[in-house]
């Protein structure tokens, strides 16, 4: 069986929270912006994409059944 870890106060824990997060490698404002610009243009273009096909299938659907 696996060993119990001693139980840490919150102090210690918080503690040791920020030495790990001393740790981390952040990205910097530059990189986060890039990123951030490059999530927004993919959703844009799957967005279009995504539009695209319902406006051709809601076209396309009538066409084949008649309904239009």
């Amino acid at each position: 069986m696996s060993e119990k870890k001693p139980r840490t106060g919150p102090l210690t824990f918080f503690k040791q929270v920020r030495a790990e997060g001393s740790k981390v490698t952040w990205t910097t404002r530059q990189e986060t912006i890039a990123a951030t610009i490059m999530v927004l243009i993919m959703v844009v273009i799957a967005s279009t994409f995504l539009f695209l096909v319902d406006f051709v299938w809601g076209i396309l659907i009538p066409m084949i059944t008649g309904a239009a």
